[in-house]
């Protein structure tokens, strides 16, 4: 099976997070592979292994993105591609991201495609479906099971917290859900293998494209972090007496009735 593997640089959010002119502070950020991803990584190297065949994961970024590529190949995956896009683009969005991947994928033989369901630092979950959209493929979002004999595919679909059974065929793009499995620690071994392994760099004049062709869509408008939480009140009294004193409370403080 050629499998490939939606990759995503993200920042770390159990560090602290710093703003400087209103964008994150790349450098006092700790980057990681967007945690969905992970599950991602880990899903196409167990079909790989049950199925044959091969695992390339890719991204789009910078110089700085080889590090997570790296860590999926010690994770197990086969190959990388970098498609930098650091001289290139200054700013970008789900639409610049799924143009460069239709033209990374023109002319690939693909019978799975995995991603995260979304991204941590911007959670819009577009770039999977708008990807299978571009490249006539069937999809799945938020996958927590995968069974694949003979070209047909059995998927347990996560549902607000109930399971949905789906049957498609390939080729397939399908983004992960916590649940799915429990992605593994690169171990030394791999870590000392992933070196050796083949790491693709790309721009995007290798694609046949051209700026104007990924200019984003949208706007950043601003960034912000999330007010601290205040301190919750405990409402005593009969029910009554406590009844009208929410009412109050939410009428005259949180403004909500």
């Amino acid at each position: 099976m050629d499998i490939y593997v939606l990759l995503k640089k993200t920042f770390d959010t159990e560090d602290k997070i710093e703003l400087s002119d209103g964008e994150i502070d790349d450098e006092g950020a700790e980057f990681i592979i967007n945690p969905y991803d992970e599950y991602a990584v880990e899903e196409a190297i167990k079909q790989r292994d049950e199925h044959g065949g091969e695992v390339t994961v890719v991204t789009i970024g910078d110089d700085d993105s080889e590090k997570q590529l790296r860590t999926a190949l010690a994770m197990g995956a086969d190959q990388a591609v970098l498609i930098n896009t650091e001289d290139d683009l200054e700013e970008g969005d789900q639409y610049t991201t799924v143009k460069i991947l239709e033209a990374f994928f023109e002319d690939k033989d693909v019978d799975l495609i995995l991603a995260g369901n979304v991204a941590i630092d911007e959670a819009s979950g577009q770039v999977g479906p708008r990807l299978a959209t571009r490249l006539d493929m069937s999809f799945v979002s938020t996958i927590v099971g995968l069974e694949i004999d003979d070209g047909t595919a059995q998927i347990d679909k996560d549902v607000e917290g109930d399971v949905e059974k789906i049957e498609t065929s390939l080729p397939l793009l399908v983004t992960c859900q916590q649940g799915l499995n429990d992605p593994r620690y690169p171990s030394l071994p791999g870590i000392m293998q992933a070196k050796r392994k083949p790491l693709e760099e790309l721009e995007i004049d290798d694609l046949d494209l051209d700026e104007d062709d990924v200019e984003a869509k949208t706007e950043t408008i601003e960034v912000f972090l999330p007010k601290e939480k205040e301190a919750g009140k405990i409402i005593e009294g009969e029910p009554q007496e406590q009844v009208e004193e929410l009412l109050s409370l939410l009428k005259n403080e949180a403004k909500v009735l």
